[in-house]
Protein backbone atom coordinates (compact mmCIF):
# COMPACT_ATOMS: atom_id res chain seq x y z
CA UNK A 1 0.00 0.00 0.00
CA UNK A 2 1.20 3.53 -0.87
CA UNK A 3 1.20 6.51 1.48
CA UNK A 4 -1.79 8.06 1.44
CA UNK A 5 -1.65 10.18 4.49
CA UNK A 6 1.40 11.28 6.63
CA UNK A 7 1.45 12.27 10.53
CA UNK A 8 4.62 14.63 10.95
CA UNK A 9 5.20 15.48 14.92
CA UNK A 10 7.54 18.72 15.33
CA UNK A 11 8.90 19.29 18.21
CA UNK A 12 10.05 22.78 18.51
CA UNK A 13 11.22 24.10 21.31
CA UNK A 14 8.22 26.93 21.99
CA UNK A 15 5.51 24.87 20.65
CA UNK A 16 4.82 21.06 19.31
CA UNK A 17 2.69 20.35 16.15
CA UNK A 18 1.34 17.58 14.82
CA UNK A 19 -0.07 17.84 11.34
CA UNK A 20 -1.60 15.20 8.63
CA UNK A 21 -0.38 15.66 5.28
CA UNK A 22 -0.26 14.41 1.90
CA UNK A 23 2.49 12.37 0.98
CA UNK A 24 3.19 15.49 -1.30
CA UNK A 25 4.19 17.65 1.52
CA UNK A 26 0.71 19.31 1.52
CA UNK A 27 -0.65 20.01 5.50
CA UNK A 28 -4.59 19.19 5.83
CA UNK A 29 -4.83 19.84 9.20
CA UNK A 30 -2.60 20.65 11.99
CA UNK A 31 -2.60 20.67 16.59
CA UNK A 32 -0.55 22.26 18.20
CA UNK A 33 0.43 22.76 22.08
CA UNK A 34 3.10 24.67 24.11
CA UNK A 35 6.25 22.76 24.52
CA UNK A 36 6.06 22.54 28.36
CA UNK A 37 9.08 22.41 30.60
CA UNK A 38 9.29 21.88 34.43
CA UNK A 39 12.18 22.87 36.96
CA UNK A 40 14.40 20.10 38.18
CA UNK A 41 16.06 18.39 40.45
CA UNK A 42 18.26 17.08 38.56
CA UNK A 43 17.78 20.44 36.39
CA UNK A 44 15.15 22.23 34.00
CA UNK A 45 13.19 19.56 31.77
CA UNK A 46 10.77 18.82 29.10
CA UNK A 47 7.21 18.06 30.62
CA UNK A 48 7.34 14.79 28.59
CA UNK A 49 4.93 13.42 31.38
CA UNK A 50 2.64 15.79 29.53
CA UNK A 51 3.25 15.75 25.57
CA UNK A 52 3.17 11.98 25.77
CA UNK A 53 -0.20 11.44 26.23
CA UNK A 54 -1.37 15.42 24.21
CA UNK A 55 0.55 13.06 20.68
CA UNK A 56 -1.03 9.60 21.40
CA UNK A 57 -4.47 11.49 21.45
CA UNK A 58 -3.76 13.80 19.06
CA UNK A 59 -2.69 10.88 16.78
CA UNK A 60 -6.11 9.10 17.35
CA UNK A 61 -8.15 11.90 16.41
CA UNK A 62 -6.11 12.62 13.09
CA UNK A 63 -6.50 9.36 12.63
CA UNK A 64 -10.05 9.17 12.94
CA UNK A 65 -10.37 12.13 10.20
CA UNK A 66 -7.75 11.04 7.57
CA UNK A 67 -6.37 7.69 6.13
CA UNK A 68 -3.11 7.89 8.04
CA UNK A 69 -0.56 5.67 6.73
CA UNK A 70 2.90 7.07 8.33
CA UNK A 71 4.12 9.06 11.01
CA UNK A 72 7.92 10.87 11.16
CA UNK A 73 9.19 13.22 13.65
CA UNK A 74 11.40 15.89 13.71
CA UNK A 75 12.61 18.30 16.09
CA UNK A 76 14.90 20.90 17.20
CA UNK A 77 19.00 19.86 17.50
CA UNK A 78 19.73 20.76 20.67
CA UNK A 79 17.40 17.88 23.08
CA UNK A 80 18.47 14.17 23.10
CA UNK A 81 16.81 11.22 25.50
CA UNK A 82 18.57 8.73 27.77
CA UNK A 83 16.22 6.15 27.70
CA UNK A 84 16.09 2.63 28.98
CA UNK A 85 15.59 -0.53 27.26
CA UNK A 86 11.45 -0.45 28.06
CA UNK A 87 9.23 2.41 26.07
CA UNK A 88 6.99 1.92 28.38
CA UNK A 89 8.80 2.02 31.36
CA UNK A 90 7.47 4.72 33.84
CA UNK A 91 5.66 6.38 30.98
CA UNK A 92 7.90 7.99 29.53
CA UNK A 93 10.71 5.22 29.10
CA UNK A 94 13.26 7.68 30.34
CA UNK A 95 16.29 7.05 31.93
CA UNK A 96 16.50 10.91 33.36
CA UNK A 97 14.63 13.80 32.21
CA UNK A 98 15.61 15.64 29.14
CA UNK A 99 17.73 18.65 29.46
CA UNK A 100 16.44 21.74 28.54
CA UNK A 101 19.26 23.50 26.71
CA UNK A 102 18.08 27.06 27.41
CA UNK A 103 19.37 26.96 30.95
CA UNK A 104 22.67 27.85 32.30
CA UNK A 105 25.08 25.16 32.40
CA UNK A 106 27.15 24.42 35.64
CA UNK A 107 30.30 25.69 35.71
CA UNK A 108 32.02 22.33 36.74
CA UNK A 109 30.31 21.16 34.10
CA UNK A 110 31.56 23.60 31.42
CA UNK A 111 35.21 23.05 32.56
CA UNK A 112 34.59 19.66 32.57
CA UNK A 113 33.61 19.78 28.92
CA UNK A 114 35.50 22.62 27.07
CA UNK A 115 38.65 20.15 26.87
CA UNK A 116 36.86 16.96 25.46
CA UNK A 117 34.85 18.41 22.95
CA UNK A 118 37.70 18.22 20.01
CA UNK A 119 38.20 21.23 17.10
CA UNK A 120 35.59 22.30 15.07
CA UNK A 121 36.37 19.30 12.22
CA UNK A 122 35.02 17.32 15.79
CA UNK A 123 31.83 19.44 16.70
CA UNK A 124 30.93 21.21 13.46
CA UNK A 125 30.10 24.41 16.22
CA UNK A 126 31.77 26.45 18.65
CA UNK A 127 30.35 25.81 22.12
CA UNK A 128 27.26 27.18 21.96
CA UNK A 129 25.12 28.99 24.41
CA UNK A 130 23.64 27.55 27.52
CA UNK A 131 23.18 23.57 27.57
CA UNK A 132 23.03 23.18 24.12
CA UNK A 133 24.87 19.73 22.63
CA UNK A 134 23.63 16.15 23.31
CA UNK A 135 27.46 15.51 24.13
CA UNK A 136 27.60 17.69 26.44
CA UNK A 137 24.23 17.21 28.27
CA UNK A 138 25.46 13.23 28.61
CA UNK A 139 28.64 15.25 30.37
CA UNK A 140 26.29 16.97 32.99
CA UNK A 141 24.19 13.72 33.37
CA UNK A 142 27.26 11.43 33.87
CA UNK A 143 28.55 13.95 36.57
CA UNK A 144 25.52 15.29 38.08
CA UNK A 145 23.24 11.72 37.99
CA UNK A 146 26.00 8.98 37.25
CA UNK A 147 22.95 6.32 38.47
CA UNK A 148 20.63 7.75 36.06
CA UNK A 149 23.29 7.67 32.96
CA UNK A 150 23.76 3.45 34.47
CA UNK A 151 20.85 2.86 33.67
CA UNK A 152 20.37 4.31 29.80
CA UNK A 153 20.55 2.01 27.15
CA UNK A 154 20.37 4.39 24.76
CA UNK A 155 20.76 8.00 23.87
CA UNK A 156 18.48 9.31 21.21
CA UNK A 157 17.83 12.31 19.19
CA UNK A 158 14.63 13.96 19.99
CA UNK A 159 12.94 12.66 16.67
CA UNK A 160 14.17 9.33 17.39
CA UNK A 161 12.81 8.69 20.77
CA UNK A 162 9.46 9.70 19.48
CA UNK A 163 9.88 6.82 16.94
CA UNK A 164 11.48 4.79 19.83
CA UNK A 165 8.03 5.47 21.67
CA UNK A 166 5.63 4.57 19.33
CA UNK A 167 7.81 1.69 17.09
CA UNK A 168 10.01 -0.17 19.95
CA UNK A 169 13.21 0.32 18.01
CA UNK A 170 16.16 2.73 18.64
CA UNK A 171 17.95 4.18 15.42
CA UNK A 172 20.56 6.98 15.06
CA UNK A 173 20.15 10.17 12.00
CA UNK A 174 22.84 11.85 10.60
CA UNK A 175 20.58 15.24 10.15
CA UNK A 176 20.25 14.99 13.90
CA UNK A 177 24.26 13.82 14.93
CA UNK A 178 25.22 16.28 12.70
CA UNK A 179 22.85 19.29 14.36
CA UNK A 180 25.89 20.59 16.89
CA UNK A 181 25.29 17.62 18.66
CA UNK A 182 29.09 16.67 18.84
CA UNK A 183 28.87 13.53 18.50
CA UNK A 184 29.25 13.18 14.91
CA UNK A 185 32.22 14.52 12.37
CA UNK A 186 29.68 15.65 9.45
CA UNK A 187 32.89 15.68 7.10
CA UNK A 188 34.35 12.36 7.36
CA UNK A 189 30.80 10.79 8.39
CA UNK A 190 31.95 8.90 12.00
CA UNK A 191 31.76 9.00 15.11
CA UNK A 192 33.39 11.84 17.02
CA UNK A 193 36.56 10.77 19.03
CA UNK A 194 34.36 11.92 22.02
CA UNK A 195 32.13 8.68 21.22
CA UNK A 196 35.22 6.24 21.78
CA UNK A 197 37.23 8.01 24.66
CA UNK A 198 34.16 8.47 26.78
CA UNK A 199 32.75 5.01 26.19
CA UNK A 200 29.66 5.93 24.47
CA UNK A 201 29.43 3.57 21.42
CA UNK A 202 27.32 1.06 23.50
CA UNK A 203 24.41 4.02 24.07
CA UNK A 204 24.35 5.19 20.23
CA UNK A 205 22.07 2.70 18.02
CA UNK A 206 22.67 2.04 14.73
CA UNK A 207 22.40 4.41 11.63
CA UNK A 208 19.39 4.30 9.89
CA UNK A 209 18.00 7.42 7.17
CA UNK A 210 15.64 9.48 8.23
CA UNK A 211 12.89 8.14 5.74
CA UNK A 212 13.67 4.36 6.74
CA UNK A 213 10.85 2.44 8.42
CA UNK A 214 11.60 1.15 11.42
CA UNK A 215 8.26 -1.20 12.14
CA UNK A 216 4.43 0.09 12.78
CA UNK A 217 3.35 1.32 15.75
CA UNK A 218 3.56 -1.30 18.94
CA UNK A 219 0.84 -3.04 19.35
CA UNK A 220 -0.18 -2.07 23.05
CA UNK A 221 0.23 1.40 21.64
CA UNK A 222 -2.20 0.64 18.86
CA UNK A 223 -4.57 -0.90 21.98
CA UNK A 224 -3.91 1.76 24.70
CA UNK A 225 -4.58 4.56 22.27
CA UNK A 226 -6.79 3.21 19.83
CA UNK A 227 -3.71 4.25 16.89
CA UNK A 228 -3.58 2.42 13.04
CA UNK A 229 -0.49 0.32 12.72
CA UNK A 230 1.21 3.18 10.86
CA UNK A 231 4.48 2.77 9.81
CA UNK A 232 7.01 4.48 11.84
CA UNK A 233 9.92 6.10 10.10
CA UNK A 234 13.44 7.19 11.79
CA UNK A 235 12.67 11.48 11.55
CA UNK A 236 15.37 14.18 11.51
CA UNK A 237 15.69 17.64 12.60
CA UNK A 238 13.77 20.51 11.88
CA UNK A 239 16.09 22.76 9.97
CA UNK A 240 17.42 20.24 7.98
CA UNK A 241 14.14 18.42 6.63
CA UNK A 242 13.30 22.35 6.17
CA UNK A 243 16.06 22.31 3.63
CA UNK A 244 14.99 18.83 2.39
CA UNK A 245 12.13 20.24 1.06
CA UNK A 246 14.36 22.50 -1.35
CA UNK A 247 16.41 19.88 -2.14
CA UNK A 248 12.98 17.81 -3.41
CA UNK A 249 12.06 20.56 -5.90
CA UNK A 250 15.47 20.52 -7.27
CA UNK A 251 16.80 23.85 -5.42
CA UNK A 252 20.00 22.69 -4.68
CA UNK A 253 21.93 25.87 -5.29
CA UNK A 254 19.33 28.31 -2.66
CA UNK A 255 20.71 29.58 0.52
CA UNK A 256 17.37 28.90 2.29
CA UNK A 257 16.83 31.29 5.45
CA UNK A 258 14.13 30.49 7.87
CA UNK A 259 13.18 32.85 10.39
CA UNK A 260 11.33 32.11 13.85
CA UNK A 261 13.14 31.74 17.35
CA UNK A 262 16.31 31.11 15.29
CA UNK A 263 17.57 32.40 12.19
CA UNK A 264 18.45 29.71 10.52
CA UNK A 265 21.02 30.32 7.00
CA UNK A 266 21.46 26.90 4.60
CA UNK A 267 23.21 25.88 1.81
CA UNK A 268 24.36 22.67 0.21
CA UNK A 269 28.03 22.86 -1.65
CA UNK A 270 29.72 25.34 0.56
CA UNK A 271 33.91 24.84 1.12
CA UNK A 272 33.70 23.41 5.13
CA UNK A 273 37.14 26.00 4.99
CA UNK A 274 35.23 28.56 4.79
CA UNK A 275 33.05 28.36 7.94
CA UNK A 276 34.11 30.70 11.12
CA UNK A 277 32.72 29.09 14.67
CA UNK A 278 33.17 32.26 16.04
CA UNK A 279 30.35 33.74 13.58
CA UNK A 280 27.59 31.27 14.40
CA UNK A 281 28.58 29.26 11.21
CA UNK A 282 28.02 25.56 11.85
CA UNK A 283 28.48 22.45 9.82
CA UNK A 284 25.18 20.08 9.12
CA UNK A 285 24.12 17.05 7.70
CA UNK A 286 21.69 16.53 5.04
CA UNK A 287 19.17 13.22 5.05
CA UNK A 288 22.39 11.35 3.18
CA UNK A 289 24.72 12.79 5.38
CA UNK A 290 26.28 15.42 3.41
CA UNK A 291 27.43 18.16 4.47
CA UNK A 292 25.35 21.46 4.72
CA UNK A 293 26.86 24.80 5.95
CA UNK A 294 24.54 26.97 8.37
CA UNK A 295 24.84 30.06 9.75
CA UNK A 296 22.66 31.25 13.10
CA UNK A 297 21.38 34.12 15.50
CA UNK A 298 18.78 34.15 18.07
CA UNK A 299 16.52 36.39 15.60
CA UNK A 300 13.06 35.35 17.55
CA UNK A 301 14.76 36.60 20.76
CA UNK A 302 15.96 39.66 19.51
CA UNK A 303 12.53 40.66 18.36
CA UNK A 304 10.95 39.74 21.32
CA UNK A 305 13.15 41.91 23.06
CA UNK A 306 13.07 44.94 21.03
CA UNK A 307 9.08 44.69 20.37
CA UNK A 308 7.06 42.68 22.74
CA UNK A 309 4.16 40.86 21.59
CA UNK A 310 3.70 41.70 17.73
CA UNK A 311 1.01 43.69 16.56
CA UNK A 312 -2.10 43.48 14.69
CA UNK A 313 -0.98 45.56 12.32
CA UNK A 314 1.70 45.51 9.72
CA UNK A 315 5.14 47.48 9.69
CA UNK A 316 4.35 50.89 7.69
CA UNK A 317 6.89 51.57 5.56
CA UNK A 318 6.49 54.89 6.06
CA UNK A 319 7.04 54.48 10.04
CA UNK A 320 10.38 52.51 8.87
CA UNK A 321 11.87 55.22 6.71
CA UNK A 322 11.51 57.43 9.89
CA UNK A 323 13.44 55.30 12.06
CA UNK A 324 15.92 55.45 9.21
CA UNK A 325 15.88 59.03 9.05
CA UNK A 326 15.91 59.76 12.38
CA UNK A 327 18.78 56.87 12.72
CA UNK A 328 17.03 55.07 15.56
CA UNK A 329 18.99 51.33 15.57
CA UNK A 330 18.66 47.82 17.68
CA UNK A 331 21.98 46.67 17.38
CA UNK A 332 22.54 43.09 18.43
CA UNK A 333 22.52 40.76 20.26
CA UNK A 334 19.54 40.98 22.94
CA UNK A 335 19.53 37.04 23.78
CA UNK A 336 22.28 34.62 25.33
CA UNK A 337 23.78 34.06 21.86
CA UNK A 338 26.30 36.17 20.06
CA UNK A 339 25.22 34.57 16.45
CA UNK A 340 26.56 36.60 13.36
CA UNK A 341 28.64 38.95 16.21
CA UNK A 342 31.15 37.26 18.53
CA UNK A 343 31.01 38.69 21.91
CA UNK A 344 27.70 40.60 21.24
CA UNK A 345 25.49 37.88 23.53
CA UNK A 346 23.00 39.88 26.20
CA UNK A 347 24.89 43.22 24.98
CA UNK A 348 21.66 44.34 22.48
CA UNK A 349 21.15 48.19 22.78
CA UNK A 350 19.11 50.56 20.98
CA UNK A 351 20.54 53.40 19.34
CA UNK A 352 18.60 56.96 18.81
CA UNK A 353 15.20 58.30 19.61
CA UNK A 354 13.56 55.14 20.80
CA UNK A 355 9.93 54.34 19.14
CA UNK A 356 7.12 55.62 22.21
CA UNK A 357 4.37 52.75 20.37
CA UNK A 358 3.66 49.21 20.24
CA UNK A 359 3.74 49.75 16.31
CA UNK A 360 7.06 52.30 16.23
CA UNK A 361 8.39 49.12 18.01
CA UNK A 362 7.09 46.37 15.95
CA UNK A 363 8.79 48.35 12.83
CA UNK A 364 12.17 48.64 14.29
CA UNK A 365 12.30 44.81 15.04
CA UNK A 366 11.28 44.13 11.57
CA UNK A 367 14.24 46.08 10.39
CA UNK A 368 17.12 44.47 12.87
CA UNK A 369 15.85 41.27 12.21
CA UNK A 370 15.70 41.79 8.35
CA UNK A 371 19.42 42.69 8.60
CA UNK A 372 20.16 39.63 10.60
CA UNK A 373 18.46 37.69 8.20
CA UNK A 374 20.49 39.76 5.78
CA UNK A 375 24.24 38.97 7.85
CA UNK A 376 23.03 35.39 8.01
CA UNK A 377 22.61 34.68 3.91
CA UNK A 378 25.79 37.05 3.28
CA UNK A 379 28.22 34.83 5.19
CA UNK A 380 27.23 31.92 3.86
CA UNK A 381 26.57 32.94 -0.29
CA UNK A 382 25.29 36.45 -1.06
CA UNK A 383 25.21 35.85 -5.01
CA UNK A 384 23.08 32.39 -4.82
CA UNK A 385 19.58 33.18 -5.11
CA UNK A 386 17.45 33.22 -1.36
CA UNK A 387 14.72 31.74 0.03
CA UNK A 388 12.74 32.90 3.27
CA UNK A 389 10.91 31.16 5.04
CA UNK A 390 9.01 30.62 8.67
CA UNK A 391 7.17 32.83 10.67
CA UNK A 392 8.39 36.28 10.24
CA UNK A 393 6.65 36.02 7.01
CA UNK A 394 3.52 37.29 8.63
CA UNK A 395 4.51 40.64 8.04
CA UNK A 396 5.43 41.49 4.61
CA UNK A 397 8.24 44.41 5.23
CA UNK A 398 10.34 41.79 6.64
CA UNK A 399 11.12 39.99 2.91
CA UNK A 400 10.70 43.19 1.42
CA UNK A 401 13.20 44.52 3.55
CA UNK A 402 15.76 41.59 2.93
CA UNK A 403 15.18 41.92 -0.95
CA UNK A 404 15.74 45.98 -0.78
CA UNK A 405 18.97 45.15 1.33
CA UNK A 406 20.29 43.32 -1.56
CA UNK A 407 19.79 44.65 -5.07
CA UNK A 408 20.18 43.21 -7.87
CA UNK A 409 20.06 39.52 -6.68
CA UNK A 410 17.24 37.27 -6.37
CA UNK A 411 15.20 36.98 -3.68
CA UNK A 412 11.94 34.90 -2.91
CA UNK A 413 9.24 33.97 -0.56
CA UNK A 414 7.88 30.70 0.32
CA UNK A 415 4.65 31.44 1.29
CA UNK A 416 4.06 28.13 2.62
CA UNK A 417 4.39 28.28 6.56
CA UNK A 418 4.69 24.79 6.68
CA UNK A 419 7.94 23.72 5.53
CA UNK A 420 9.32 21.21 8.14
CA UNK A 421 6.11 19.76 8.29
CA UNK A 422 6.11 19.42 4.49
CA UNK A 423 10.06 18.35 4.21
CA UNK A 424 9.36 16.00 7.06
CA UNK A 425 6.59 14.40 5.21
CA UNK A 426 8.26 14.12 2.25
CA UNK A 427 11.01 11.30 3.96
CA UNK A 428 7.86 8.95 3.56
CA UNK A 429 7.07 9.40 -0.02
CA UNK A 430 8.16 6.74 -2.36
CA UNK A 431 10.37 7.41 -5.63
CA UNK A 432 12.87 10.61 -6.16
CA UNK A 433 10.58 12.47 -8.74
CA UNK A 434 11.00 16.47 -8.66
CA UNK A 435 8.33 17.82 -6.03
CA UNK A 436 7.76 21.46 -7.19
CA UNK A 437 7.31 24.63 -4.73
CA UNK A 438 4.78 27.68 -5.55
CA UNK A 439 7.78 30.41 -4.83
CA UNK A 440 7.19 34.05 -4.75
CA UNK A 441 9.74 36.87 -5.44
CA UNK A 442 10.22 38.99 -2.70
CA UNK A 443 8.98 42.39 -3.77
CA UNK A 444 11.84 45.22 -2.62
CA UNK A 445 11.14 48.06 -0.11
CA UNK A 446 13.52 50.99 -1.80
CA UNK A 447 13.40 53.33 1.74
CA UNK A 448 15.29 56.10 1.42
CA UNK A 449 19.17 55.66 3.32
CA UNK A 450 18.75 51.76 3.63
CA UNK A 451 21.34 51.22 2.19
CA UNK A 452 23.62 53.67 4.60
CA UNK A 453 21.40 52.73 7.49
CA UNK A 454 22.72 49.35 7.35
CA UNK A 455 26.31 49.73 6.96
CA UNK A 456 25.95 51.92 10.04
CA UNK A 457 23.87 49.13 11.55
CA UNK A 458 26.86 46.55 10.55
CA UNK A 459 29.71 48.72 11.89
CA UNK A 460 28.12 48.92 15.49
CA UNK A 461 27.17 45.71 15.74
CA UNK A 462 30.79 44.73 14.72
CA UNK A 463 30.69 42.68 11.87
CA UNK A 464 31.62 44.84 9.29
CA UNK A 465 32.72 42.63 6.61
Amino acid sequence: MGVATVAVLDVGKSNVKLSACTAEGAVVETLSTPNPLRPGPPWQHHDLDALNPWVMRGLAGLSARHPLTDVVATGHGSAAALVVADPDAGGTGLALPMIDYDQPLPPAVATAYAPLAGGFADRGSALMMGASHIARQMVWAEMAEPAGFARAAHVLGLPQYWAWRLSGVAASEVSVLGAQSHLWRVRDGVWAPLVAARGWGRLLPPLARAGDVLGPVRPAMQVRWGLPPLSVHVGAHDSSVGFHRYQAAGLDDVVVISTGTWIVGMAAAVDPARLDETRGMTLNADMAGRPLAAALCMGGRDYAAIAGAQPETMASPDGQAGLIAQGTLAVPSFGPDSGQFPGSAGKGRLIGPVPRTAAGRHALAVLHVALLAVACGETLAPERPWVLDGSFLRDPAFAGLVAGLRPGRETLVNPDSHGIASGAALLCRHGDGVVPLNLQPAEPLELPGLMAYARRWRDLAGGAA
